[in-house]
């Protein structure tokens, strides 16, 4: 197996997140977004001395962390002032505060379908209404539907950037013409950038922010190390605006972030990209194993290969008889536990999410074991 996905069975299951304590010992756990890898030296001696010396006060890592993070998306085509950034708790914190200090309450909020869970329910808790329009056929950026809610009043849209549960990344050119939508209605456009540093082998990310000047206008970029560095349950993001002159976000945000998470996501943007680089290739080689593992015990299942991130979405309605919750079929008869597809919204049901970011060998038994419950269902 390929470092730094090379953590036994044994050694993950004395973990006590969420993805090694939802289920009993027998099921194999390949749903919540967390990866299957020792934290990234560099990291771990920052976490271990700061254990040693009782280090776990507020953070007054701001400031630095502004610098890091204004430095680092130059990767992704955004050349931004340390203050642009802002750090906040997480993630779904950034999303909500921009919405509310930026929209009219009760505003409409547009998101995909389907998309990463917690998206409605962000949308909601910042006082705003979502609505969710599916993607084109062919998997783009649906503008026609997204303008048809701007002419109806929708002054917002939530962008999955690379998008969970499928993996693509939106080419530039999708994302240029969806900033000219919105500018021209007066929207703004929010991109959730988690998974940016994660493209896969052959594969590039660059941040709706870069797509043109209209995007810097109207966007923002919010992202974390989280996903990458497995650093979730330290709770660490931050928010790239792309036009501070008209959108300044409240200062007491940066306040919020964790002390530890603060420094370990700096520590992780300047020190981790060797770490980073070696996991991208074991993903890749699961990438690659999975699709030869589908063929062998799943012939019947459809997925498009992941551009980024360390999902995939299968479609499994070529197995009828798994019903429109094949994730449920398998999680009681195989003990495997995936995302169910309904749970990313409408478009949803026959697919399931898995997550490849583990040993390879635990991957081959759950694909093996789902293999022989689908050949079976009735």
């Amino acid at each position: 197996m390929s470092f730094p996905l090379d953590l036994d069975l044994e050694t993950l299951r004395r973990r006590r997140s969420e993805k090694w304590v939802s289920y009993p010992a027998d099921v194999l756990p390949l749903f919540v977004a967390e990866s299957d890898v020792a934290p990234a030296p560099p990291i771990a001696e920052l976490l271990s001395a700061a254990v040693a010396n009782g280090d776990f006060g507020y953070s007054a890592d701001a400031d630095g962390l502004r610098d890091v993070v204004s430095q680092y998306y130059t990767r992704f085509g955004v050349e931004a002032a340390p203050g642009d950034v802002m750090p906040v708790y997480d993630v779904g914190v950034g999303v909500r505060a921009v919405l509310r200090e930026f929209l009219t309450p009760g505003a409409k909020v547009v998101h995909h379908v389907p998309v990463y869970m917690p998206f409605p329910a962000w949308i909601r808790r910042s006082g705003h209404e979502p609505v969710g329009v599916p993607f084109a056929e062919d998997g783009s950026i649906n503008l026609p539907a997204i303008e048809r809610e701007f002419e109806s009043g929708a002054r917002a849209i939530l962008l999955c950037h690379p998008h969970n549960p499928s993996g693509r990344i939106h080419p530039q050119s999708e994302l240029a013409e969806l900033a000219s939508l919105a500018d021209s209605y007066g929207a703004i456009v929010v991109s959730d950038e988690i998974w940016a540093p994660m493209a896969l082998p052959g594969h590039e990310f660059r941040s709706f922010l870069a797509a043109s000047n209209t995007a810097r206008k109207v966007g923002f970029a919010i992202s974390s190390a989280s996903k990458t560095w497995n650093l979730a349950g330290l709770k660490c993001a931050w928010v790239v605006t792309g036009n501070r002159a008209q959108y300044t976000l409240p200062p007491y945000l940066a306040g919020a972030c964790g002390h530890l998470g603060s420094l370990a996501a700096r520590t992780a943007l300047t020190e981790g990209e060797p770490w980073r680089e070696e996991l991208i290739a074991a993903l890749g080689e699961n990438v690659d194993l999975l699709g030869r593992l589908l063929e062998e015990h799943l012939p019947e299942a459809r997925w498009t290969r992941p551009e980024s991130t360390y999902v995939a979405w299968v479609d499994l309605r070529a197995y009828p008889a798994l019903g429109d919750n094949p994730a449920k079929r398998f999680l009681s008869e195989a003990k495997v536990a995936l995302s169910p597809g309904a749970a990313f919204g409408e478009g949803g049901a026959g697919f399931v999410r898995i997550n490849f970011a583990c040993n390879p060998e635990l991957l081959t038994a759950a694909v093996e074991r789902i293999g022989e419950v689908a050949r079976g269902a009735v």
